[in-house]
């Protein structure tokens, strides 16, 4: 069975931002660690491939985001 790297995008984000926008959440079945808080999606691609594992996306909560008035 191969692992699991759980991941979502970052919410506080401003347009046009060049920051990394995702964050791993959790790894399922994989001995790995995480030293970075943010990452981007091509360097999620790299580690999950290298460790045999499978990227699965969080999705957003859309009943927590704040309401525009």
């Amino acid at each position: 069975m191969t692992g699991k790297i759980f991941y979502r995008e970052r919410t506080a984000l401003k347009e046009g931002e060049k920051k990394p926008r995702y964050r791993a959440v959790a790894v399922s079945d994989c001995n790995l660690k995480i030293y970075a808080e943010h990452l981007r999606l091509t360097e999620l691609e790299q580690i999950a491939k290298a460790v045999g594992a499978e990227l699965v996306p969080l999705g957003k909560d859309v009943t927590h985001q704040k309401k525009k008035k």
